[in-house]
């Protein structure tokens, strides 16, 4: 191991923003068309092809696109929607948005998604929708999620922010409900420096996605709706363009990273793949007995971690509620995300793996 590189931080994200994402923001500077434009178009265009040709409509966050995405699905007042508590609060935070309920369900410890014995029992009168999160870059069990929703005449949307490339039983993650979101935040596993996608298979949802994004207009200054300025820039989506081409290659290069993690490691309960499921690993997530012994040790040896999530949405102050979660209260105990970015070289994965198993 090089003594010089063992002494430099190990980032637990690096955002990988080079040559040509800067060729491409000139490209854009130059042409003089900022706002949402021809760079915006072809990137929709480009990422429809990683979702089997679905519409897409790009906008300025991930969060944007579960809001835009719930209200334009028609979810609003008097509804419920089921979401897992074990993510991101802006999953729940964007059905609050919309004028609906999150109704908070466990977690299957193995993949850390909704466990679908739970979104079953939790389905109630003003049951709209059920809103699984494809967690670390895992896949829900989509199969068991749609035959829930078809029994009982739900709608499906799936939260995809955090995974890109992820497949289900070799179908694409977001081509399973009625629309899906995808985030490009700087640490996701692709970024445009900050915006979302929408994918839907219903034109007529897309195009109420443009309206909602755009003010409520498609021809400028005819308003048909209320809508937002959630625009994606033409900076930003040229950054994504190129970001896109390189997405394949940096998640082999995560998968393997993650085999290396999964050979070597012992003293900690490494990530299950569910079968048929393809994991991108957006987060690499150990569970641990004695989670702050590990932090301590990967502090002390300047190895970023991150613990996702320590804080259940469900206990929040924002929504507190008394619901009784086991798993997902187990989990936010136990786990702890260690880098698994492709920036890694083989030296920094024996540097980590050295670290967690002493």
């Amino acid at each position: 191991m090089n003594a010089t590189e063992q002494l430099l931080p190990i980032p637990l994200a690096a955002p990988d923003l080079g040559e040509e994402e800067r060729l491409a923001v000139l490209r854009v500077l130059d042409s003089g068309m900022l706002a949402q434009g021809p760079e915006v178009a072809a990137f929709e265009h480009e990422f429809s092809e990683t979702v089997n040709g679905l519409h897409c409509v790009a906008v300025s966050s991930g969060t944007s696109a579960l809001h835009i995405g719930l209200l334009a699905s028609g979810i609003g007042l008097g509804d419920e929607v089921i979401v897992p508590s074990f993510t991101f609060a802006a999953t729940a935070n964007a059905v609050v948005l919309a004028g609906a309920t999150p109704v908070f369900v466990d977690i299957d410890p193995s993949s850390y998604c909704v466990a679908p014995d739970a979104v079953r029992a939790a389905i109630g009168p003003r049951t709209a929708a059920i809103m699984p999160v494809h967690l670390y870059g895992h896949p829900a069990d989509m199969a068991e999620v749609c035959a829930i929703a078809d029994q009982f005449s739900l709608a499906v949307f799936e939260d995809a922010a955090q995974a890109h490339l992820s497949e289900f039983q070799g179908r694409p993650v977001g081509t399973f409900g009625r629309f899906a979101a995808f985030s490009f935040y700087p640490t996701k596993n692709m970024t445009t420096g900050e915006g979302g996608m929408l994918v839907t298979p219903d034109e007529v949802v897309a195009r109420k996605m443009k309206l909602l994004r755009n003010q409520g207009m498609e021809t400028r200054y005819r308003n048909e709706i209320v809508g937002f300025n959630a625009r994606m820039t033409d900076l930003a989506a040229a950054i994504g363009r190129v970001q896109l081409k390189k997405l394949g290659g940096w998640t082999e290069a995560r998968r393997r990273n993650a085999g290396l993690f999964d050979s070597s490691l012992k003293s900690v309960g490494t990530p299950r793949v569910m079968e048929g499921s393809t994991h991108v690993y957006h987060q690499y997530t150990v569970r641990v007995d004695n989670r702050q012994h590990l932090v301590d040790l990967l502090e002390s040896s300047s190895i970023g971690y991150g613990i996702y999530y320590e804080n259940p949405v469900h206990r929040l102050p924002s929504f507190d509620t008394a619901d009784d979660l086991p798993e997902t209260m187990r989990a936010a105990a136990e786990v702890l995300s260690l880098p698994v970015h492709p920036g890694l070289s083989d030296e920094h994965i024996e540097r980590i793996i050295e670290v967690v198993e002493s």
